[in-house]
């Protein structure tokens, strides 16, 4: 059913299409808090939770989550793929506590014949058993017409029948999908404002893939012929390239068409970050709105022009999502670059050393040497020739772990003048580290780091002995710092990267205390 209306209703499936992404498995208590922060912080309308049928194991992951759902007024919102297997999904749905059913039919001709060997009729007939006892059983039922995309192409009569045959069965929506991501943003348009034309009673909802990266085009033009429910994924997960962002979507659909939707773009980024984690997809840094990099500015220029008259800011906008804008250092580094950098850390340069900076800037970019703004102090320390800012020193450590023992580490650091030794066990090597290094700081009052992401990369087809770069995120003072180390040893290069986080943090304690 078309409607005039500006809202739009998001229905993510992460938990379900997201899944079939190739090496996902959620565990049941990351399915549960995924689905938590779906609803109640991302404040999506629906979510699909997962397949009926799956395993044991899945069954009481989606009653914890229907638990949860009705004590919260969530339940309605919790949604089960079913299959037409008469009694089999239905039963599994209801014993997990879900009320509403997603029943996946052939929406082509070509699958109905080949797939099934049945005729329409057949399929038909099967179809209306199960969602008879679906609704015996009070389930709310919505339809899938897989294939939808193909089916409408190729045997658009076997697509017009099936939704006549389906109009009195008391189906809540039709889920059009374009199956194997094969539709055009015109082609998109053109079909669906014919299926809404030809069937106004029916509401119908879009679920896109991405094969040829036109997800999120394809439901710009799905709103456009009238659509009001869109399916989509966080962090583009499912099978083959994924399904359209569900990130992406709501800032299009709002800057683009005006759009309402129910969504707290604040809580995008966080969650997109907990999907990463759980998922063990890395999200490419350029992905738009909750990619790494997106906020970060490269070109010097372009700092300059922030700084002047923010005149390359555009309507996504960092403070929008809860993010800050960033500017790199490397070769094409300006003096606003470098000032921003400067600025986040606390540290003022004058003007001719804040040029002799900017050129070791420049030429340290010029040899591929990743950079963060936490490098600063040591590249202010190494081009004023001073040691002034480097006042901790790892003199000695040692760090061992084996199987099936917790692992160990002994640390020998020297504080400006003062030595100390500290030693210390933890789960892993860097864990251990950590634990002697927090003894340490506890005595010179110093507040041990938030690490939020630890990244460990070696270069591609690097050997064994390749070097290491860690490279951890860093929550300080209420804003993000990242800290590169390097070693042969991974464990090592971490050490390294956190001895710079805590140079910077003396050093911020000391302007803060001047």
């Amino acid at each position: 059913m078309s409607s005039s209306t500006n809202k739009i209703k998001l229905m993510d499936t992460t938990l379900r299409d997201g899944e079939q992404t190739q090496g996902v498995s959620f565990t049941p208590p990351e399915k549960s808090n995924i689905a938590k922060t779906l609803l109640k912080q991302l404040r999506v309308d629906r979510i699909e939770v997962t397949s009926a049928r799956i395993s044991a194991g899945e069954l009481g992951s989606v009653q914890n989550i229907t638990a949860w759902a009705e004590e919260n007024g969530f339940l309605e919102c919790i949604e089960v793929l079913g299959f037409i297997d008469q009694k089999r999904s239905v039963d599994w749905i209801k014993e997990s506590g879900c009320t509403v059913m997603n029943l996946l039919t052939k929406g082509s001709e070509n699958h109905c014949k080949n797939q099934l060997k049945k005729t329409l009729k057949q399929h038909v007939a099967d179809i209306r058993q199960t969602l008879k006892y679906a609704h015996v059983n009070e389930l709310n039922v919505n339809v899938y017409l897989e294939d939808w995309s193909n089916g409408y192409h190729n045997s658009p009569k076997y697509v017009f029948e099936m939704m006549a045959a389906l109009k009195d069965e008391g189906i809540n929506h039709f889920m059009l999908p374009d199956t194997l991501g094969v539709l055009s943003p015109d082609e998109v348009f053109s079909s669906l404002t014919d299926m809404i034309e030809r069937f106004p009673w029916a509401t119908f909802d879009f679920h896109p893939h991405n094969d040829y990266g036109l997800g999120v085009a394809n439901v710009l033009y799905a709103v456009k012929a009238g659509v009001r429910n869109i399916h989509c994924t966080m962090n583009c997960l499912g099978e083959r390239a994924g399904n359209a962002s569900l990130a992406e979507i709501a800032v299009v659909l709002h800057d683009k068409l005006g759009m309402e939707l129910s969504i707290d773009e604040s809580h995008l980024s966080p969650v997109s970050e907990m999907i990463e984690s759980f998922s063990g997809k890395r999200l490419a840094d350029n992905a738009p709105i909750v990619g790494e990099n997106v906020f970060t500015q490269t070109s010097g220029i372009h700092a300059d022009g922030d700084k002047k008259a923010n005149l390359y800011h555009n309507p996504i906008v960092p403070e929008r999502f809860g993010r800050i804008r960033s500017y790199a250092l490397g070769k094409m580094s300006g003096k606003a670059s470098l000032a921003k950098n400067l600025e986040l850390l606390g540290i003022q340069l004058v003007d001719e050393n804040l040029k002799k900076v900017l050129k070791r800037v420049v030429e340290l970019g010029d040899t591929k040497k990743s950079m963060t703004a936490a490098d600063l102090p040591i590249i202010i320390t190494d081009v004023l020739e001073t040691s002034e800012n480097q006042r901790i020193e790892l003199l000695n450590c040692s760090i061992s772990s084996g199987l099936n023992l917790r692992a160990t580490a002994t640390i020998h650091l020297k504080i400006d003048s003062k030595e100390y030794l500290e030693a210390g066990s933890g789960n892993g090597g860097y864990d251990a580290f950590m634990s002697a290094i927090k003894k340490i700081l506890k005595k010179i009052h110093l507040q041990a780091p938030e690490l939020v992401d630890y990244q460990i990369r070696i270069p591609r087809g690097g050997k064994t002995n390749a070097l290491t770069e860690a490279i951890i995120t860093w929550q300080v003072n209420g804003k993000r710092l990242q800290t590169i180390g390097i070693d042969s040893d991974q464990v090592i290069a971490a050490v390294n990267s956190t001895l710079k986080m805590l140079n910077l943090q003396l050093m911020q304690k000391e302007v803060a205390e001047q």
